[in-house]
């Protein structure tokens, strides 16, 4: 055994622009999560969320604690994740809050159905899933949020919306498998070297 033992000096001071900057290279799926009932609804658009486990179905999403859905997430303790296609790019700029929609105004211009728990869930999502709370974790300025599902409905959509370097971009299934099978090289003529 190496008896030496070192200082390490580890620099702890990352700036929020440099984070925000590696994080731009991470692409997300883009999602709406909806919360509350009724009238007392509100939503945001995130790129956040992560399946947790198949058994039992749950999933986690980071929230910040500063947003309007967070009062509602807790008060009524479930939420819906709505997985935005390709062609629902309004929607997530709508969610965003940038245009100053708050609340119900939000949902406006589009189709929306509820599940057991009376969330909101959009229409013609790839897929709505309605969430209880299992637990929350605060951390900083978010909080983990794992939820449960309880209900769920699939599109037979295939194009989805992601968010990639400050942009939001179509990913496509059936087109992006022939553009990539357009540009690979056969296999048969790809040699390994040693």
């Amino acid at each position: 055994m190496n008896g030496v033992v070192r200082a390490i000096t580890i620099d702890r001071e990352v700036s929020s622009a440099d984070f925000r900057s590696a994080m731009r290279h991470l692409a997300g799926g883009v999602s709406v999560i909806t919360v509350g009932r009724g009238r007392d609804i509100t939503g945001m658009t995130v790129t956040s969320v992560s399946s947790l486990s198949v058994d039992p179905p749950c999933l986690i999403v980071g929230i910040n604690r500063s947003s309007s859905s967070w009062p509602l997430l807790k008060r009524y303790g479930f939420f819906g994740v709505n997985i935005l296609n390709a062609d629902q790019l309004d929607i997530a700029e709508r969610f965003t809050g940038k245009d100053g929609l708050k609340g119900a105004e939000r949902f406006a211009g589009a189709e929306w159905t509820a599940r057991a728990s009376g969330v909101p869930l959009l229409a013609g999502a790839l897929a709505a899933i309605d969430c209880e709370v299992e637990d929350i974790v605060e951390r900083h300025s978010h909080a983990i949020v794992i939820g449960r599902a309880l209900a769920m409905k699939l599109s037979s959509r295939s194009a989805a919306l992601a968010y990639w370097q400050g942009e939001y971009v179509a990913i496509d299934r059936d087109e992006d498998a022939i553009k990539l099978a357009e540009v690979s090289v056969p296999a048969r003529r790809v040699r390994r070297r040693i």
